[in-house]
């Protein structure tokens, strides 16, 4: 009998329930549909079983769209009596009376809204959103003017204040609220800085609201020289600015002010590292190594000093022969100070890498480099790279297959390492240089699914170079004179390679290497630092060749080269543009989209 009554119960709460469902899909059906007498009809039904906001909503609106004014004036006040603290239904009735010309009544509801408000900051937060929204600023600004009375000390809103300063264009007083909201709350700088970051456009330099904070944050700097949170703010004003110079002498006044012994300066020199800033990074991690060799950050500021010199050399190629060799004794004073031992092994690598590509003394290198793999307590990678070097440098004399010996070690004792890919490519390229494609193709295969990004792109594209080329004429010649002068190229034989280069297109003038050339011309004038025939080469592989695989390489090496070397950022992007709206599907794509944004001081999507 018990069993009998479940299922005659479970029985009519299925049928329920799938009739709800029904009703459900009936009214969301003729909702959509605009016949609003037939959804009323079943919104009306679903609302008396689940009187949700939902149901109740979507019933209003149909009592609105059938034109019932008075029922759904007196539901709607029903709600609003219901649930007196739900905003929502208070804002819903105003804007009925607004929409039904009744704007007296609706002022007056809405003033009544403020007069009855809580000392509750969400309340009034609620309210606040409430009118910025409709919008109706006037009301928010009472709302929030109010509530900073009713709260007092406990809750200011800065934000909110800011927000609506911003909105009917005070400038000058919404920056004078989050410089407010700065010095009741200091640890909340991220969170100011934060909406700042989305608010000002810092790369523009007669920006209103930059030049507003920038002074507002001096003038508090003289009034409170003892508070550290305004000049942090205004260095990080100026790093968003780029202005690094500008922040290395506030950060500089902050570390005497504060007596930090270099350590705040040194964190900026590499932040200004990282943005190929050399010559600020330079004066920040010089004026650390002033301060005394007996200072805690003296060692760092010294090596981070050279090897700020090891990248001005090998990226912009911005160097004299009486610089380098400044630079090469600066480098042998400093480890001569230190000593041979293993926590200088990069700077000896970084000396040795100078001696070989830009000072003409290679032997002194291989010496030196054979000399630090002896040094006690050496880790394994530290030996690995110091092996890279080595083969590199035999690369460079022409000792093909010594260099080959110590990549293929490398290659055995970090297989499933970036460096080991990193060696497993070069040594595919030993095998390209001396014309056997075959081999390097095989090897080359392997890496193309290899973790390391940059090497499976390295890999892809030497792949296809051969693929493309190799073959074309009857024996080969093109594609091996290519590889010869790439390997002049490493060797910095210019000439040489620049007569082979000259030949293919001579003796085969319609050769599908015609846009490789330009670009490895391109790149040697780069090596040269030969910026401006850098650029034409690339010009010139655009103009006949854009439609070739390579012209998204040329556009990235243009926009690399006005950016990090003519510092010309509009027309960098120009270039990146252009890849991301002309070669959607290109590899420098998203670094393109990088550059653009950080171009920008900003983290929106392009």
């Amino acid at each position: 009998m018990k069993s009998s009554l479940f299922l005659v119960v479970f029985f009519f709460c299925f049928v329920a329930i799938g009739q709800q469902d029904t009703d459900q899909q009936l009214a969301q059906h003729y909702y959509s549909s605009g016949e609003w007498e037939k959804a009323k009809m079943y919104y009306a039904k679903l609302f008396d079983k689940n009187p949700s906001k939902f149901n109740f909503k979507r019933y209003y609106e149909c009592l609105v769209q059938t034109n019932e004014k008075s029922e759904a004036e007196k539901v709607l006040k029903r709600q609003v009596n219901k649930f007196k603290q739900d905003v929502d239904y208070q804002f819903m009735l105003g804007q009925f009376y607004q929409d039904n010309e009744q704007p007296a009544k609706a002022e007056k509801h809405y003033e009544s809204l403020i007069q009855k408000m809580p000392p509750d900051p969400n309340a009034i937060l609620a309210l606040y959103t409430g009118f910025r929204t409709l919008p109706n600023l006037d009301r928010a600004f009472q709302t929030v003017e109010k509530g900073r009375k009713l709260l007092k000390n406990t809750y200011s809103f800065h934000q909110e204040f800011a927000e609506l300063y911003g909105l009917t264009g005070q400038q000058e007083k919404k920056i004078r609220e989050y410089l407010d909201w700065l010095d009741a709350q200091p640890s909340e700088v991220q969170e100011i800085q934060n909406i700042l970051s989305r608010q000002i456009d810092f790369t523009s330099g007669d920006n209103t609201d930059f030049s507003l904070l920038k002074k507002g944050l001096l003038e508090r700097i003289q009034k409170q020289p003892n508070e550290i949170v305004y000049p942090e703010m205004l260095i990080w004003l100026f790093l968003q600015n780029r202005n690094f110079s500008g922040a290395l002498l506030q950060t500089q006044a902050l570390d005497k002010r504060f007596n930090e012994q270099g350590k705040r300066v040194v964190e900026l020199g590499k932040i200004c590292l990282e943005n190929k800033e050399y010559e600020t990074a330079r004066k920040a991690f010089k004026y650390v190594t002033l301060l005394g060799e007996d200072k805690l950050f003296y060692a760092s500021a010294e090596s981070a000093l050279l090897h700020t010199r090891f990248l001005e050399v090998t990226t912009q190629r911005n160097y004299a022969a009486a610089e380098i060799e400044e630079t090469l004794q600066e480098y042998q004073n400093s480890i001569q100070k230190m000593g041979k031992k293993r926590t200088n092994v990069d700077l000896i690598r970084e000396m040795c890498h100078i001696q070989a590509f830009y000072s003409n003394d290679s032997d002194k290198a291989i010496q030196t480099l054979e000399e630090t793999m002896a040094i006690p307590g050496i880790t394994d990678i530290q030996r690995a790279e110091l092996k890279m070097l080595l083969a590199d440098i035999h690369v460079l004399h022409a000792d093909i297959w010594e260099a080959a010996l110590y990549y293929m070690q490398v290659e055995k004792d970090f297989k499933f390492e970036p460096i080991g890919h990193e060696a497993k490519y070069k040594n595919a390229r030993v095998f390209y240089y001396d014309g056997e494609f075959d081999y390097a193709q095989a090897q080359l295969s392997v890496l193309k699914e290899s973790t390391s990004k940059l090497i499976a792109n390295d890999a892809m594209k030497l792949s296809l170079l051969i693929t493309d080329n190799f073959g074309i004429d009857s024996n080969y010649r093109a594609m091996t004179w290519f590889s010869n002068a790439e390997l002049y190229l490493e060797q910095h034989k210019y000439t040489e390679a620049f007569t082979l280069f000259d030949s293919i297109i001579s003796v085969f003038p319609y050769h599908s290497l015609g846009d490789e050339i330009l670009l490895a011309k391109a790149k040697a004038m780069e090596s040269k630092g030969d910026w401006d025939k850098a650029i034409l080469f690339l010009e010139e592989l655009l103009k006949y060749h854009a439609e070739d695989i390579l012209a998204d390489d040329a556009l990235f090496h243009l926009g690399d080269i006005y950016e990090n070397i003519k510092k010309d950022t509009e027309k960098a992007n120009e270039y990146f543009k252009r890849i991301l709206f002309e070669f959607k599907g290109s590899l420098y794509a998203e670094e393109a989209r990088k550059r653009i944004r950080n171009s920008r001081g900003d983290t929106t999507d392009f």
